[in-house]
């Protein structure tokens, strides 16, 4: 408690300075901890967004060298039936134009069925999905986003309005059964004028526009906690059976592509983070500096300590404690201060707030590191003088 009372008298004595010395190390702890906050954030929202729209499964597709092979019911039916495969449903993908009010914009097609809502998440705002009866009658019907509906119509229900689809330079008229809340919405505005919108029809319908009698893929959503690997190996023997040759279907993982942009992201934070914290070693230099100027000021002081009978440890432990309160007054200040942001900023932009009491625990650690790492040499240095020298000094 003395070299507490010390320390704090000491650095009071010196307020304008030692805030200084404070604010120093609390923007260094502030960058961190807000850094590796948004870090943290962004890749939460980006694996929801990939998510929601079925980027967590995999999907199966012919591959290019086997262009004249075809997906059809019998190979979905034997996708379903694989153990480890939740749900499996066709879908087809085409980059399209579509006609509103007079208007041309462009739009991501998606050829899907019934179940498909499941896998990548259609979430309806109005209206109705895609039903079985829709994808069996080949119905002109389809689903729009909200973005879609906001743009032409600035308003999200507009079930009931008519489209039309490019397919090969013709267009065909369809009616707008429901609009989704698809989970896109950041995709679509980090991608802008490429896909600013998605449009859903029945596969059997896109099927019979595109004059294409299979469809190209086939997206699934596995069970937790299954050998990934092995049942890629077993369905892709499964579908060299049912085609009659070797290689015919690709295998792509999305989660596994989901799983490297975390670790891009990762790597991306820890090297902003790095960064920010290099503010905290010039943010050391200046507690060296300071502790420096008071031995300096204080060394009359520390010769009449000595002459009573104060050690060599003592003095160094009592120059030791003042560094060490300043840093860690600079790294509470900074943590807090950082975590308010983040958290105002989420609240803000209405996304879910993630605290890592991990890596705010070692930004503390680390600035108190630094703090004791720089203080050591002038409280050595005050500990070293001699009583004698020092009662002479002015």
């Amino acid at each position: 408690m003395d070299y507490l009372k010390n320390a704090f008298f000491h650095i009071w004595r010196k307020k304008g300075r030692a805030l200084l010395t404070i604010l120093g190390i609390a923007i260094g702890v502030m960058s961190v901890v807000l850094i590796s906050m948004i870090g943290d954030v962004g890749k939460y929202i980006i694996q929801n967004e990939l998510s929601s729209m079925g980027v967590d499964g995999v999907i199966v597709s012919i591959k290019s060298e086997h262009q004249k092979l075809n997906m059809s019911a019998q190979e979905l039916k034997l996708l379903q039936q694989e153990e480890g495969v939740a749900k499996a449903a066709p879908f087809m993908t085409s980059y399209s134009k579509v006609r509103v009010k007079q208007q041309d914009a462009k739009s991501l097609i998606w050829g899907i069925d019934q179940d498909s809502s499941d896998i990548i998440s259609l979430e309806l705002v109005h209206g109705r999905a895609i039903a079985k009866s829709d994808v069996q009658s080949m119905a002109k019907v389809c689903v729009v986003d909200e973005n879609f509906a906001k743009a032409n119509y600035h308003r999200s229900n507009i079930v009931g309005k008519q489209l039309s689809i490019s397919f090969d330079g013709r267009y065909e008229t369809f009616t707008i059964i429901g609009v989704v809340k698809s989970g896109g919405n950041i995709l679509q505005g980090l991608m802008g004028e490429v896909v600013p919108c998605f449009t859903y029809l029945p596969y059997t319908t896109m099927q019979q526009m595109s004059l294409q009698s299979g469809f190209d893929k086939v997206i699934m959503k596995l069970n937790d906690g299954i050998n990934r690997k092995q049942l890629e190996n077993e369905i892709m023997e499964t579908m060299d059976s049912s085609f009659g040759v070797t290689d015919a279907v690709e295998i792509e993982d999305l989660n596994q592509q989901m799983d490297q942009l975390n670790d891009i992201l990762s790597i991306v934070t820890a090297v902003l983070t790095i960064i920010a914290g290099i503010s905290l070693l010039v943010a050391g230099l200046s507690i060296m500096t300071v502790m420096l100027v008071s031995v300096s000021e204080r060394t009359r002081e520390i010769g009449i300590k000595k002459s009573i009978g104060a050690t060599r440890g003592i003095i160094l432990l009592e120059f030791m404690t003042e560094s060490l309160l300043l840093t860690l007054i600079g790294a509470g200040i900074g943590a807090l201060i950082g975590l308010g942001i983040g958290t105002a900023g989420c609240l803000l932009l209405g996304v879910h707030v993630i605290i890592n009491l991990q890596t705010i625990l070692w930004s503390i650690l680390f600035a108190i590191a630094v703090g004791v790492l720089f203080g050591v040499y002038p409280a050595w240095k005050a500990s070293r003088l001699s009583p004698v020298e020092a009662l002479r000094h002015e």
